[in-house]
């Protein structure tokens, strides 16, 4: 892996030259849950300058990244990362917590995350997730695959959401997606085994015969439902 980040250093310097300020790895490479052929590795890029011939620049390195079967990376001025910092509370707050400088200063020294909009992204995140499963759901082909698919799909961004509710409540952050859902089901008396299930399902832990999708399914929505309307209720406006 450490090659990787030695070839793309070269190309974003080779790209960008002098606007290039820094590049951040954050994400499961960062945590120790990275899982190669499933995870993606998450770059961000510090730049003195976003202009459009700027960007275009940039993109015979970013070519060569989407090649290497990764996501584009996260392009932003150091001034644009701090003013973005109370709208995009979660992303970085997470980021702050597990990243790795590949190049040049780190950004997130003594870095301030606003959090008094973390709370109400959070909620909205999560009943959008919420509203998104079952519409989901409603509109899929009856058939036990693609229920699975829809669990596996998503249950990366609600472990995430999780995470976040418990941070908001005042509770530690857990460390991996695991204890989040652990946490998250505790706090709300839910039960997280629907989730675990999925977790290993993805994790190609258990094979889908092992289990019963219609029941994982019915509990997979339950302990959402629960969480999601658990934050809503502590998570109210200041008055």
């Amino acid at each position: 892996m450490e090659k990787v980040f030695v070839d793309l250093i070269d190309q974003l310097k080779s790209a960008a030259g002098p606007n290039l300020k820094s590049v951040v790895l954050y994400g499961s490479a960062v945590t120790g849950e990275f899982a190669a052929g499933r995870s993606d590795l998450n770059i961000l890029c510090l730049v003195e300058h976003t202009g459009a011939t700027d960007l275009e620049a940039l993109r015979p390195a970013v070519a060569w990244w989407l090649k290497q079967n990764q996501a584009p990376p996260l392009v932003f001025t150091i001034d644009e990362l701090h003013r973005s910092a109370d709208i995009f509370a979660i992303e970085l707050l997470d980021i702050v917590g597990n990243h790795r400088t590949l190049y040049g200063d780190d950004p997130f020294v003594n870095f301030e995350v606003p959090t008094w909009l973390h709370r109400l992204q959070v909620e909205r995140e999560l009943r959008t997730n919420w509203v998104r499963l079952r519409r989901a759901i409603l509109s899929a082909p009856e058939k036990k695959r693609d229920s699975l698919a829809l669990m596996t799909g998503s249950i990366s961004s609600f472990a995430t959401l999780f995470r976040h509710a418990l941070l908001g409540i005042g509770e530690p952050p857990p460390k991996t997606t695991r204890e989040a859902i652990e946490g998250a089901a505790h706090l709300v008396g839910g039960d997280p085994a629907p989730f675990l299930t999925v977790l290993d399902i993805r994790d190609n832990k258990k094979k889908e015969s092992e289990i019963d999708v219609e029941a994982t399914l019915h509990g997979y929505l339950e302990l959402v439902q629960l969480i999601t309307d658990e934050v809503d209720r502590r998570f109210q406006p200041r008055r």
